[in-house]
Order: C-alpha cells, then structure tokens, then sequence
C-alpha cells in the first residue's frame, strides 16, 4: 500500500473515532505507521487531511452508486439499487455521523465547512441525475435541486439519526423501502 493512501486510512479512521478536533497528525502518523514528517510530506494541514478522506469517500459512494447499473431499469429500481449500494458503505458514514455531530456540539469551523460542502457535493450529484430522469420522462419536473436534498436528509436520518434514538440500526432493505414508497414515490409520472 502506498504511503499516501495509508495516511488517508489512518486519518479517514481517527476522524470517525475522534472526530476532527480531538484528531491530531501525530495520531494519523503513528495509525499510519509513517513519520509526522511523511504526513506533511502529502498533507498541509490536518484540515487538508479531512478534505481529502472527504473527497475520497464521496468518490466511492459516486462509484458505488454507478457500478454495474442497467439503464434499462426503471428510475425507481435505479434509486433503490443505488441507496442498497450506499448502504453497504455504512462504515464510510461513521465518519460523516462523525462530522454530523462534531458540528452540532462543538461547532467547530472546518468542520462546520467541510459539512456544508459535502452536502452541496452530494446534493448536486443527486439532482444531476434527477435531472437526467426529468428528460428521460421517468419523473415528473420537479425542484430538482429541493428534492436532492430532501433524498440526502431523509437518507442521513434513517442511517444516521435513526440509530442514535433507537439504539438499533434500520435494516439497508427497509431503508432503501420507507426512501420508495415515502419520498419517491411522489416523483413519479
């Protein structure tokens, strides 16, 4: 593995645990097993580290989301097979969940940014595709940029939320299942 790469593992992992102030590039180093040195060498700050491990982890939920996806299916089959998908990942949220709370308690302000933008970054990803299932005629025209993130809260509340009142987490079947009949249903034609 290379260095950089177990340097964003290291730090993707302390954050979830610690949050991102308690975090500190000593920690990431020695869960990297590098030098404090060889995580400046790739990372300016640990702010620019939180970026990144953001960065990636949006970027396999957007891979995820995409892999292997028949575009003959109907949109509401896509949007289920996609949150299945996501919800696979249910360890890369422990470092949103993570974030989500450090914001709340200690409004802490790179986190409070950070937070902000992966929520634009998530939202315009998902109105994209909204968008691309408005011109397929699959849905009817809607706010697009409203209904994205009304997906993305009510998604974060169920895996998210959820779990902290109820002590237990919803199954991914039953997530993916209130998403449908609730909130997409009301999209379609």
């Amino acid at each position: 593995m290379d260095r950089k790469k177990a340097i964003l593992e290291a730090a993707t992992k302390s954050f979830s645990t610690f949050g991102y102030k308690a975090t500190t590039i000593e920690q990431v180093a020695k869960l990297a097993k590098v030098g404090k040195g060889t995580v400046y060498n790739f990372f300016d700050s640990k702010e620019q580290l939180l970026k990144e491990a953001v960065l990636l982890m949006i970027a396999e939920m957007k891979k995820e989301t995409e892999s292997n996806l028949d575009p003959s299916i109907s949109f509401m089959e896509k949007v289920h097979l996609a949150i299945l998908r996501i919800l696979q990942y249910r360890e890369q949220h422990l470092l949103f969940a993570k974030l989500l709370e450090e914001e709340q308690q200690l409004q802490t302000p790179e986190v409070i940014g950070m937070i902000r933008s992966i929520n634009r970054e998530i939202v315009s990803y998902i109105a994209e595709k909204l968008r691309l299932a408005i011109e397929h005629g699959e849905i009817r025209p809607c706010n697009v940029k409203a209904a994205a993130f009304l997906l993305l809260k009510s998604y974060l509340a169920l895996v998210v939320e959820w779990q902290l009142t109820y002590s237990e987490p919803l199954s991914e079947e039953e997530i993916a299942e209130i998403i449908k009949q609730t909130i997409l249903r009301g999209l379609l034609k």
